[in-house]
């Protein structure tokens, strides 16, 4: 067992703080990663304080990870010592099940195995990125290109993915309607990937705040959802809305917006249900769906589309001591528009 650095919540209420925690031995089929890079992800305080369900204590978050390969099991193909890589929200499959055989290991029907916050295959708590080493198997890694810069590479691997999941499966693209529903994070992100696409981008929010930024993005509008006059303007006008908000919504009016066959895609994940009226998605024949991550293949295929048009996240790099206060700011909308752990700090 290999011990390394980290930094853990020690229960659902206290902060996180330095801790030493073990990693499996590197078996035929595993990478051993140093990490460079962890972003800070909302999932990661969600988790920690308790707000999707118990968990085991003390657990270290973080499913934004790259870094490099510094070992490799006897039977590694894919993967070399040396080489740059990812990690993201999964670490592990049943690989049986109908849709794991069909590439989709994202909604493996057994549960896949979260990057943190799992049992592993070998009974323990799977423990994330916020740390100096992991130990994954091959096939769940991920190949950064090198034209990403490397502490932006990291978020690619959860906002990225869930937001570049959706809008390629509903077809964002050239004559298409977008609206994005919050600009944090994940909204960033989608706002980039979806006017690269070729869609027309609509950034929705509370505020106005971060207009200039929405428009640099490649948003053509912003507009605020404090102001009914938005809901009255853009009536009938979406064919994909990408919900990136883990917050109460009040769904039937965003559902308004979408003409004819029109979907909306919750991202967001808050702790409450949401209500709806089915009447509402009976008008337009409107359809309301969720999205999860994406499989590895998809996420591959994303890093390649980013580097390829040199889409990046935006971030701001923090040491592991910051960790706390960048908690605290990201619940109070305070950053533009991911924190980024550089885990040489730890």
């Amino acid at each position: 067992m290999l011990k390394v650095n980290a930094y853990a919540a020690p229960s659902a209420t206290e902060p996180l703080e330095p801790i030493t925690i073990e990693r499996r031995d590197v078996g035929p089929t595993d990478v051993l990663i140093a990490i460079r890079y962890a972003g800070v992800c909302h999932s990661d305080i969600h988790t920690v304080r308790g707000e999707w369900g118990p968990i085991t204590y003390p657990q270290v978050v973080g499913h934004e990870i790259v870094g490099e390969v510094v070992e490799v099991g006897a039977e590694v193909t894919k993967h070399a010592v040396g080489d740059r890589v990812g990690v993201g929200c999964m670490v592990d499959s049943c690989r049986e099940c109908e849709n794991c055989k069909a590439g989709m290991e994202n909604y493996c029907l057994k549960g896949n195995t979260q990057t943190y916050a799992s049992v592993d295959r070998d009974g323990t708590i799977t423990q994330g990125g916020y740390s100096t080493h992991v130990v994954v198997d091959e096939d769940f890694v991920l190949r950064v290109p090198e034209s990403i810069p490397y502490e932006a590479a990291a978020p690619l691997l959860c906002a990225g993915i869930t937001t570049y999941s959706p809008l390629a499966r509903w077809n964002a693209g050239p004559g298409k309607q977008v609206a994005v529903v919050g600009m944090g994070g994940l909204g960033h992100m989608a706002v980039k990937i979806a006017a690269t696409m070729g869609a027309e981008v609509t950034v929705l929010s509370r505020t106005l705040a971060k207009r200039e930024d929405a428009l640099a993005f490649g948003a053509t509008a912003h507009l605020s959802t404090a102001d009914d006059a938005t809901f009255e303007a853009l009536a009938d006008r979406f064919d994909l809305i990408v919900n990136t908000v883990s917050a109460p919504l009040e769904l039937d009016r965003y559902l308004s917006l979408l003409r004819l066959d029109g979907t909306m895609v919750n991202v967001g994940a808050p702790p409450q249900p949401l209500p709806l009226h089915v009447f509402t998605l009976f008008n337009n024949r409107r359809s309301f769906a969720g999205s999860s991550i994406g499989s590895i293949a998809e996420t591959q295929e994303m890093l390649d589309f980013c580097a390829e048009h040199g889409i990046a996240p935006e971030v701001e790099l923090i040491s592991a001591d910051k960790i706390n206060d960048a908690y605290e700011r990201v619940l109070s909308s305070d950053v533009r528009y991911r924190f980024v752990i550089d885990t040489a700090t730890l």
